[in-house]
């Protein structure tokens, strides 16, 4: 892969931190992280919304991601207690959009794949 300027990514150990694509690509690894994103694309919620439609995360761990997502900048929790994208979790969410296009086009065989592995 090229950066927009066209440079390579550096490669061998790299801290994260110095590496925005590897720092996006720890946080979105999270467990949970792109099911909220998934989740509150098309408009805020209430946690307790947004935890029932979390199927099995915990409301702990729903409560630890939120925190993650509202410290890289990614969400933004209102006044009415609500949680909604920032225009920065709003752009991510653009970005993914061709991931969750491809992932429906091969989804028989992701789905095979994900069974295998049990």
């Amino acid at each position: 892969m090229r950066s927009a300027n066209g440079a390579k990514p550096p490669r061998g150990r790299v801290d994260p931190a110095h590496a925005p694509p590897l720092a996006a690509m720890e946080l979105l690894g999270q467990r949970w992280i792109l099911r909220v994103l998934w989740e509150l694309e098309p408009g805020r919620l209430g946690f307790l919304e947004l935890r029932r439609r979390m199927d099995n995360c915990s409301s702990s761990m729903l409560s630890v991601r939120l925190q993650h997502l509202q410290s890289a900048g990614l969400i933004v929790k209102n006044a009415d207690k609500s949680y909604e994208l920032t225009t920065a979790g709003t752009e991510l969410t653009v970005a993914l959009a061709p991931v969750w296009a491809w992932s429906q086009r091969w989804e028989s065989a992701l789905t095979q794949s994900d069974d295998s592995t049990r």
